[in-house]
């Protein structure tokens, strides 16, 4: 488990929600990596202790992704969508995420 301490409301708050897509199944299938869709200003130490915190399993690395939100129409309006920030969280070997809610 991570060693630097967090507040854990905060932590509580990092991981906004999973990505499942079909992008994210093959990272899960090929490289052991779950999405999620984080804070903008969350850090990858805060990312890797909110997981760990929240889903009990070890995580290897984060590695973090910042979408710029895409220019979108709005009846006559042009609009943009917010910016976001995604997280690859790669377990280490043998660990596994459940989200159907079921203990494992």
């Amino acid at each position: 488990m991570s060693t630097l301490k967090f507040d854990e409301n905060r932590l509580m708050q990092v991981l906004v929600a999973p990505i499942i897509s079909e992008k994210a199944t093959a990272a899960a299938e090929e490289r052991g990596q779950v999405l999620f869709k984080v804070l903008r200003d969350a850090t990858k130490p805060e990312i890797k202790a909110a997981v760990e915190l929240l889903f009990k399993v070890e995580v290897q690395s984060v590695q973090v992704l910042n979408q710029k939100g895409k220019t979108k129409r709005f009846g006559g309006r042009i609009g943009r969508r917010d910016h976001a920030k995604k997280a690859y969280v790669s377990l280490k070997a043998g660990q596994e995420l459940n989200f159907s809610g079921e203990a494992a």
